[in-house]
């Protein structure tokens, strides 16, 4: 399982929910797309929205990226440690990369 989070800014949130129903819509390969997320929340700096689809699909991660428009895409394998997930080893960006706050997960352990 992957999840790929989609961060966007105030002024890009109509970009966003365009982008997430488009997602919704045309993509049958991801199992589930969440709604916008208007503050941060975890370790994401930034609003996101989260999608989670099976495995590291090659041919997703184009169509996110030609699709995505400004806005950056972080992507990772969920593992049950949500700490090496977000490890920079095993995240990659689609656009502009945003960096983490990964000091949360000091509490988790």
């Amino acid at each position: 399982m992957y999840h790929a989070h989609v961060y966007f800014d105030a002024e890009q949130i109509l970009i966003a929910e365009r982008f997430r129903q488009q997602i919704a819509a045309e993509r049958r390969d991801v199992l589930m797309v969440f709604g916008l997320v208007p503050r941060r929340v975890g370790p994401h700096l930034k609003p996101m929205f989260e999608l989670h689809f099976r495995d590291n699909q090659q041919q997703l991660i184009e169509w996110l990226d030609a699709q995505r428009g400004p806005l950056s895409v972080l992507i990772h394998p969920v593992s049950g440690d949500d700490a090496a997930d977000h490890q920079a080893h095993n995240i990659r960006w689609l656009g502009e990369p945003l960096g983490l706050d990964r000091t949360i997960f000091r509490n988790i352990r």
